[in-house]
């Protein structure tokens, strides 16, 4: 016979990114990041700013958690886990038959200082949350209410949109969607980032000067790569 979890499983250490790689993150596009990791890193499409308000560019370290179906125990012992500036970032295995959250549980994490809620799942009380003023990512909205049972964690790996999440990774966010930059792929993607922009401006004033065919594609259509069917 299995035994029974723990109601919440909590993992308090881990590494940090440090002030000057979040630094360097603010003001970055997050397709930039996408570009810098092969073209993969963002949350699913679904998970977008809370209906009514204007995705806030958003860069901060995930804190953890993952709740089961209709539960939100764990978020609540994340927010008492939270520091300042952490981005939570919640698992419900995408659920949408509840709520995870409203306005009260945000509210507190609001004076923990947390920065943004990001979660797989919906909300309620949407006024109310755009008073409290965190910038909320989720799939949607639903009345429905959830409980408080277990079992869930703090600060372990989860699943979220497709994409795995550790607490210390770097989640950045804008009117694009949410990316994830893992912690250990910190150091790597950084530099690469300053080269990215460079090559996107340089792009982006040749097409708006009136470039209508890249090079890279003049030069396959005259090679022996392409065959035209009309001759």
């Amino acid at each position: 016979m299995i035994e029974d979890p723990p109601l919440v499983t909590i993992r308090r250490q881990w590494s940090r990114p440090t002030k000057d790689q979040l630094r360097c993150c603010e003001e970055v596009p997050t397709v930039h990041f996408v570009d810098a990791m092969g073209g993969r890193g963002a949350l699913d499409y679904r998970i977008r700013p809370l209906s009514g308000t204007k995705a806030t560019p958003l860069v901060g370290p995930a804190l953890t958690c993952h709740c089961g179906p209709a539960d939100n125990l764990a978020m609540f012992a994340a927010v008492a886990t939270a520091q300042p500036g952490d981005v939570l970032i919640v698992s419900t295995d995408g659920f949408t038959e509840t709520c995870l959250t409203g306005d009260l549980l945000l509210r507190m994490a609001s004076h923990r200082g947390v920065a943004a809620l990001v979660t797989d799942g919906l909300v309620r009380d949407v006024a109310a949350i755009r008073d409290v003023g965190i910038p909320v990512y989720c799939r949607g909205i639903s009345a429905n209410s959830p409980v408080r049972n277990g079992p869930g964690t703090v600060g372990m790996p989860i699943s979220l949109g497709a994409v795995s999440v550790n607490s210390g990774d770097i989640v950045v966010a804008d009117e694009d969607g949410v990316v994830v930059v893992p912690f250990v792929a910190i150091a790597q993607i950084l530099p690469q980032i300053a080269a990215i922009d460079a090559a996107e401006r340089e792009f982006d004033q040749a097409v708006k000067g009136g470039l209508a065919i890249p090079e890279f594609i003049a030069t396959l259509l005259k090679s022996d790569q392409v065959r035209y069917l009309d001759e």
